[in-house]
């Protein structure tokens, strides 16, 4: 039987339960609740914001799959960051995941407080927030396979529920179900305030940091490569269908919300979903929409919660963090880990019932940022490595990045737009001003914890490990403030 310190990860997720957790960490929060002000600012050419974002994205995740393939390891870009870019690039790419994981999970605990409230208006959101904690805490910390499970059926639920929303919201284009007499459902009702550019081109640009945070986490894909059965099977058959499902679900979902119900009435009270067909008056719909949603924040929590887990137990093995954060459990889960989340979530409990009404919105920009960094190190990181490839004369990758190079350079000039564009805009300037503080913090854990212990104590490989693609090995973990 394995020891309460063992170091090994179990690995028991296949292709379907990385597939389905990938769609677990990217739909949820930023469709199902974050849709509404993204609608808000751009009207209907917030569609071409997720069609433009969306594609970014797709090559974000085919740089980080190129990567995978070539090194399964725990901790994943970090660690890719650490071999290409140095030591320093890995620390912060790492450690601005884990934030970027927290404080997404406190964006996607605050929507399940407002979902809840539909229901039960007079309790107070914090209640709900404090029973999610404590059951998603309590998943992440069973064996992997059976949180694989549990995501694949959560991710299921609201998979289907959009399917069936988009198929049923035809029906009442083509029909006219629910709808008043003189409705003129269709493009017509979509392009009645304004046109397609109704807010005009600024309103498409502020509709961005939305439209970005909303697929926030997808790369959590990366960071399973170290619990895959078959990660040269597993990384890109999720890479390849999940981004473009995620934009078909965002684009044709939104699609026929707008061409139902006028776009400028979605006040974002509660999740537009649900609000578009309670106005309907079909019986129980709204009901049956509140529960799915409730199912996408519990199924993107839970994503969440993995992901920060893994990369700060990727971040000890390498030395950039704690050395306890690497001790697994009998079940080959970073306990620790997991209980730091749930602190972090609990944060969100203290946060919600102080500012339950601004929380969300500063919480999303603040995430985008962390979020389009992120992007930003991994398409440098790739960058370097197909460099590296092409100057040590190595074989090719078995799963490229397609148009490279010119691809990965323009998906990376978007993103750097992105994090310029947070800076311009006044509603999301906090979130520069967040960041820029996030990033000067780890600079001085970095010189004063990390770089004093003799940088990183372990590469991402050493010289016979990873040139020919095999997984690198890790070192022994110690506390990078010993």
């Amino acid at each position: 039987m394995k020891s309460s310190f063992a170091q090994a990860l179990a690995r028991g997720l296949n292709v379907r339960h990385i597939r389905f957790m990938a769609l677990g960490s990217a739909i949820g929060t930023g469709l199902f609740y974050g849709s509404a002000s993204a609608i808000q600012s751009a009207g209907p050419a917030v569609l071409l914001a997720y069609m433009i974002g969306g594609a970014a994205v797709f090559l974000v995740m085919r740089a980080l799959g190129e990567m995978a393939v070539r090194h399964p390891v725990s901790g994943s870009f970090g660690q890719y960051a650490s071999r290409y870019l140095g030591p320093f690039a890995g620390f912060i790419t790492g450690w601005t995941f884990a934030f970027e994981m927290a404080i997404v999970a406190i964006a996607d605990v605050t929507a399940f407080g407002i979902y809840m409230g539909f229901w039960f208006p007079d309790v107070p959101r914090w209640i709900w927030i404090l029973a999610v904690v404590l059951l998603i805490g309590a998943l992440n910390l069973m064996r992997v396979k059976v949180f694989g499970e549990t995501e694949f059926w959560l991710s299921i639920i609201k998979v289907s529920a959009i399917i069936a929303m988009i198929l049923g919201g035809a029906a009442i284009i083509l029909f006219g179900f629910g709808l008043d007499e003189g409705a003129n459902p269709g493009l017509d009702t979509m392009l009645s305030s304004g046109g397609f550019f109704a807010n005009g081109f600024w309103g498409l640009l502020a509709s961005f940091s939305i439209v970005m945070f909303a697929f926030g986490g997808i790369e959590t894909i990366g960071i399973t490569a170290g619990e895959a059965a078959e990660p040269k099977k597993a990384i890109p058959a999720a890479v390849n269908t999940v981004p473009l499902r995620i934009l078909i679900f965002y684009v044709g979902a939104l699609s026929v919300l707008m061409m139902i119900f006028p776009w400028q009435d979605i006040d974002g009270s509660t999740s537009p979903f649900v609000q578009i067909f309670d106005s309907l008056g079909i019986p129980a719909a709204a009901h049956i929409l509140n529960a799915v949603v409730i199912t996408a924040a519990l199924s993107a929590i839970n994503a969440d919660t993995f992901g920060a887990g893994r990369m700060m137990y990727g971040l000890a093995r390498q030395g950039q963090a704690p050395a306890a954060f690497a001790r697994v459990s009998r079940h080959g889960v970073p306990w620790l880990t997991v209980s730091v989340m749930a602190v972090v979530l609990l944060v969100g409990v203290v946060l919600n019932a102080l500012l339950p009404e601004e929380l969300f919105t500063i919480i999303a920009s603040i995430a985008t940022f962390a979020t389009v960094w992120v992007w930003v190190m991994i398409l440098l990181s790739h960058i370097a490595m197909k460099r590296d490839i092409k100057r040590r004369g190595l074989p090719a990758s078995e799963f490229g990045v397609p148009f490279w190079p010119v691809a990965s350079y323009a998906a990376l000039a978007f993103m750097v737009f992105i994090v310029v564009l947070l800076g311009v805009m006044p509603g999301t300037r906090v979130a520069l001003i967040v960041g820029a503080a996030w990033i000067a913090l780890l600079f001085v854990a970095y010189r004063l914890w990390v770089r004093g212990d003799g940088r990183l104590r372990a590469e991402l490989a050493d010289e016979t490990g990873a040139d020919d693609g095999a997984a690198p090995a890790s070192a022994p973990a110690r506390s990078a403030a010993e």
